[in-house]
């Protein structure tokens, strides 16, 4: 059975953006009140179980808005059960699915349809769901923007799958022309292929690779973004756009002008390109395979400076799993392995620890992780903020206990990730998804409750 508790005390409670001593009391689900630390009304309002979790941090529950959950048609990869569980282990309780590379794709109001029967008693977590517009599915697209997706995802390039196909700027002219006109979020996954490089001749060599994704791909993809942004503003609508896992900080410049003058484009980048450098990726490590490449160190202190000055909205994991013999790890083959990265479990872990070091404010990180990611995903409302009405969905994370990676603790389906041996500084130890503990000291406690996030 659940634990349901009814209020929580600790020391460090994130609160209006800062941490401060307080009680949080829960009721139905939801936040009732914040209460000072000491308060006299606390031992009124608590009424059932009060979790002291002392001078541990006490989050929101953490939000994650690009999640390839791949169910249904390629479960052997991942699957909304394995998938929520390692979120909840990693203090999320709100995922957004990816539109790919589930089959059928979700490009149509029948294809969202299928997926939701595959939800049953697999929801550890709460999850809500992104649609695709491809280049063949236009006529489909306001009959699935009014099925309940949050937005939609396009690809600029091949997305790696030949059934989701990209989009050329008058395709995507036309799909952000609908989803504007229903005021939603257009993803784009912004790599433009200028046809100068080849990545059928990486081999085993990761600099080869690299080479074959140069940040010009991304910086094109990008301007055309922008265009099209432009386009429909000048017909009077007010499109939104965000460019999903950013690597290559030179498009940072125009993404600054883009919105200076009025455009309403968003960004977002993951805790791989803020973690890990080219100089430091060995030939034949295809765990580090993703596209866009993770790129230098000179370009990854970019992307944390743009995280300090505000120029990235927010941080998602981009957990894209697929099974170990596509990941060509035997080979060592980067051309043959599959491109994305594992890691939903371990984000907060591994960018306390890195903010730590370079001192960054651990509370701008969170912020990029809760509050920042519901925004996109239209969720604000009700997720990623401790604040009276919202839902009582939390993370706590002990910024003092160590965290070793190991094959034993990856919760996702395959133990695959790039992280594998690390030893990070803090650990999510609970999880509460609306008022009841699901997560405590590695530990999962009760059936699936989660809900699927539907759009009204």
């Amino acid at each position: 059975m659940h634990r349901g508790i009814t209020a929580i005390r600790s020391t460090r409670v994130f609160y209006r953006g800062h941490f401060q001593p307080a009680v949080v009391i829960l009721n139905n689900g939801r936040i009732s009140a914040v209460l000072d630390y000491t308060s006299e009304e606390t031992g009124e309002l608590v009424g059932g179980e009060l979790l002291d979790i002392g001078e541990q941090m006490l989050l929101p529950g953490l939000v994650d808005s690009h999640v390839h959950v791949n169910e249904p048609g390629r479960t052997d990869w991942e699957g909304f059960d394995t998938a929520t569980h390692s979120a909840a282990a990693g203090g999320i309780t709100t995922l957004v699915d990816m539109p790919l590379n589930c089959i059928p794709v979700t490009t149509s109001r029948t294809a969202l349809q299928e997926k939701l029967t595959h939800l049953d008693d697999k929801l550890f977590i709460d999850c809500g769901f992104w649609g695709g517009a491809t280049a063949d599915n236009l006529d489909a697209l306001p009959e699935l923007l009014d099925a309940g997706v949050l937005g939609v995802k396009s690809f600029t390039i091949h997305s790696g799958i030949d059934d989701f196909k990209q989009v050329n700027e008058s395709q995507l002219l036309d799909a952000m022309r609908e989803v504007a006109r229903k005021g939603l979020v257009h993803l784009v996954h912004a790599e433009l292929d200028s046809g100068h490089s080849d990545c059928s001749e990486a081999g085993r060599s990761y600099q080869a690779f690299l080479a074959s994704r140069p940040p010009q791909w991304e910086t094109d993809a990008i301007a055309m973004v922008i265009r099209v942004m432009q386009q429909l503003t000048a017909e009077g609508l007010e499109p939104r756009a965000h460019i999903v896992h950013l690597s290559a900080a030179s498009a940072l410049p125009m993404i600054r002008a883009a919105r200076a003058e009025g455009l309403q484009l968003t960004v977002e980048t993951c805790p791989h390109y803020l973690t890990f450098a080219a100089e430091e990726i060995g030939d034949g490590a295809t765990t580090f395979k993703c596209c866009p490449p993770i790129r230098e160190q000179s370009n990854q202190q970019l992307l944390w400076d743009a995280i300090a000055d505000g120029s990235i909205d927010c941080i998602v994991s981009d957990h894209s799993p697929c099974t170990p013999q596509l990941k060509a790890i035997d080979s060592g083959d980067l051309d043959a392995a599959w491109g994305g990265i594992s890691g939903l479990q371990f984000g907060l872990s591994v960018l306390h620890h890195e903010a730590v070091d370079r001192s960054v404010a651990v509370e701008k990180v969170i912020e990029l992780m809760t509050l920042a990611p519901a925004r996109i995903a239209g969720l604000a409302g009700d997720r990623g903020s401790i604040e009276v009405g919202k839902r009582a969905d939390f993370c706590v994370f002990d910024d003092h206990c160590g965290l070793h990676i190991t094959a034993d603790i990856i919760h996702h389906r395959h133990k695959v990730t790039p992280y594998a041996g690390r030893q990070l500084r803090g650990a999510v130890t609970a999880t509460i998804l609306a008022g009841n503990l699901i997560y405590d000291q590695g530990e999962f406690i009760g059936s699936a409750s989660g809900s699927a996030i539907l759009r009204r």
